[in-house]
């Protein structure tokens, strides 16, 4: 097959008609009459075959990877019509003249933290803030639940010209690997990139360790800025190998052994409670610290990822102590707060790093026993379910083995894939109903007891089959408590 060679002239031209206001789509459902199409594959579909329609919705411009029959509408040969629509996407809404600095944030565990760390210390520092992540989209005066972890191409340009109408100065975003792989970033520059961690996920997508790798690494490689710095996490083996190859960077991390060459932001745990933890910081012979309410080592990386992208955004060490009245991120560890006293987390963990992170978190808290909910999402990386039942079975007293998003899978197939990783555990109850197992795991608590529910967060619903229900961890917490203890 012959590869595609983009028409400059034709493609000037569109875009010039773009950027005075002619609506691009890439759902041949919403064509209008005189739209530009743009044809898109994904996995199980060839965006050709969706031309037709879009002609007999009135499509005047098509654009294509394929040569394709367009009748009397322009047909535009794309090499690649994801980086098409960023172009577009970028002409339309004039994203390229925006004054707002754009933040990436790639990783396997930690970005939600880490964006919402950030809106914290920018925002103290007087500047405002836009978060696009898997929680929300929000900037000064809108906010709405997100559907996805990073918004599809137009939407993302979209959402970012409306910050710089409502005069946001700093765009934090999630960027997931399936965006990158995706190209749904296209037509941005990022001022900073940040890379928190590599492990175990999404390989049902990306095949291997290595792939999903090269997929983060794009947010790095490509997307650039003239001051784009990376912040890179050194003390994940990962992040080592990105600062080999990567710069400008600062590395960080809370082992100051595995420190780089380039500019290093060092962290120490001074102490950790279960009220929260304080921090010392080194960067440039300059020392600081930190206190705040969040516990755990995982979280004390997150706020050296934050003040990192502070010291790039020009802020000094005598800004960065604005984390102690921090509320917290929902669904990350999370305490459920109650009428008995009981120490119970919800937390998004659903990854073997995740869950093993938390749990080692709680685990050195001294509390009694720890009981731990889990499950694993259905139609997803079927190699990381016994992998989470280990994270699960290392640190838990009780092991609750559940359903999560069983999606179109069979509950009791997915909590089959688990079991192996719970031999040698002492006490394991397995419940396929979720709010069953989160009241039977309530029920062996004692006020000296911590209980972890995880892999759902913030979530409020859970997908069976292809049915979206209503569904909150911490309210069923709450419903138990109040069936156990009236």
């Amino acid at each position: 097959m012959s590869k595609t060679v983009l028409n400059k002239a034709k493609w000037d031209a569109l875009l010039a008609k773009v950027g005075e206001g002619l609506m691009v789509q890439t759902d041949s459902r919403e064509v209008r009459e005189g739209d530009v199409f743009v044809a898109i594959s994904g996995p199980l579909s060839d965006g050709a075959d969706f031309v037709p329609q879009a002609l007999e919705k009135g499509a005047a411009y098509i654009v294509c990877e394929k040569e394709v029959e367009t009748g009397s509408a322009e047909l535009i040969s794309h090499p690649s019509p994801r980086e098409a629509l960023g172009e577009l996407a970028m002409t339309y809404f004039k994203t390229a003249d925006s004054k707002i600095k754009l933040v990436g944030i790639t990783g396997t565990n930690g970005k939600t933290t880490t964006t919402y760390l950030i809106e914290q210390l920018l925002s103290s520092a007087g500047m405002k803030v836009g978060v696009l992540g898997t929680v929300s989209y929000r900037w000064p005066g809108y906010e709405q639940e997100a559907p996805l972890t990073t918004p599809g191409c137009w939407q993302l340009h979209e959402m970012l010209a409306k910050m710089d109408e409502a005069g946001v100065d700093v765009a934090v975003m999630e960027v997931s690997s399936h965006a990158l792989h995706q190209n749904r970033v296209c037509g941005l520059k990022f001022d900073a990139a940040v890379i928190t961690n590599v492990t175990q996920d999404h390989l049902d997508y990306h095949g291997d360790m290595e792939e999903y790798f090269k997929a983060k690494c794009m947010l790095f490689q490509h997307y650039p800025s003239a001051l784009k710095r990376g912040i890179i996490n050194f003390d994940d083996p990962f992040g080592r190998r990105l600062l080999e190859c990567y710069s400008p960077a600062i590395g960080y991390g809370m082992d100051a052994s595995c420190a780089t060459g380039c500019k290093s932001l060092c962290g120490e745990m001074v102490s950790c409670t279960g009220d929260g933890m304080r921090l010392k910081m080194t960067c440039d012979g300059e020392q600081w610290e930190i206190e705040t309410d969040l516990i755990g080592k995982f979280n004390g990386s997150n706020l050296l990822a934050a003040q990192a992208i502070g010291l790039h955004m020009g802020l000094t060490p005598k800004q960065m102590n604005v984390f102690k009245e921090f509320d917290g991120v929902p669904g990350r560890l999370e305490r459920v707060r109650n009428d008995q006293g009981l120490n119970i987390f919800v937390d998004y963990a659903h990854t073997p790093d995740a869950l093993d992170n938390v749990l080692r978190t709680l685990k050195d808290l001294d509390f009694n026993k720890v009981i731990t909910v889990f499950g694993c999402g259905g139609d997803r990386d079927r190699a990381k379910r016994p992998l989470m039942a280990e994270a699960a079975c290392r640190y838990s007293d009780v092991a609750v083995l559940t359903s999560d998003n069983p999606r179109t899978e069979d509950p009791m197939q997915i909590i089959d894939d688990a079991r192996p990783g719970l031999k040698g555990c002492d006490h394991v109850i397995e419940e396929v109903d979720r709010a069953d197992a989160i009241r039977k795991a309530v029920a062996e608590m004692t006020e000296d007891d911590v209980l972890l529910i995880a892999g759902k967060g913030h979530e409020t619903y859970q997908i069976i089959g292809t049915e979206k229900r209503d569904f909150s961890d911490s309210e069923e917490v709450l419903k138990a408590i109040k069936e156990i203890y009236g």
